[in-house]
């Protein structure tokens, strides 16, 4: 993934992890689904669009190790 230079607002994240929730983990959704009800640092909400942008088009591998990172974040961010 590349860097982008755009910040994305809680309701980008928002709007991109509903797009794609249907292809994450049951367990991911909802833990992803309470942390965004607060509210986070920009370079966390950057982190967290880039992460679930395109992720139903990217590969097992692709989304096991996406899914790490959002659990990562997750957990160091609470």
């Amino acid at each position: 993934m590349g860097t982008c230079n755009l910040n994305h607002s809680q309701q980008d994240v928002r709007l991109k992890f509903h797009a794609q929730e249907a292809f994450l983990p049951t367990t991911l959704t909802q833990a992803l689904n309470l942390f965004l009800e607060k509210d986070h640092s920009q370079e966390t909400l950057n982190e967290l669009f880039h992460l679930l942008k395109k992720y139903d088009l990217s590969s097992n591998e692709e989304q096991e190790s996406r899914n790490q990172k959002l659990n990562r974040i997750m957990l160091e961010r609470e």
